[in-house]
């Protein structure tokens, strides 16, 4: 069985270039730094940090939090998971104001 995070995040990406016609999308490497955010989207002069989690009970890694609040004080950042999906990407369209 695929792993539901590992799914949940490429249909994540499907859907957010989709959205954001020609942004682009980077992937995090895990063995970088622990903790930064799985997905950065560039869109025009905008960017946004998202962590994919497969649920809303899932738990967090070490200094994910952290991340995610200092790269949201600079632009967007969030934990997104299937529980939330829409609302954070309601919440992104208008950062990148669509």
């Amino acid at each position: 069985m695929p792993d539901l995070e590992s799914k949940f995040q490429r249909e994540l990406v499907k859907e957010l270039e989709s959205l954001f016609p020609g942004c682009y999308i980077e992937r995090s490497d895990p063995g970088y730094r622990q903790g930064t955010p799985d997905i950065t989207i560039f869109f025009k002069d905008k960017w946004a940090k998202l962590e994919c989690k497969r649920s809303a009970s899932s738990s967090h890694r070490p200094n994910q939090d952290y991340y995610v609040d200092m790269f949201d004080t600079m632009s967007f950042a969030r934990f997104i998971y299937p529980e939330n999906k829409d609302e954070v990407l309601d919440e992104l369209q208008q950062a990148f104001k669509l």
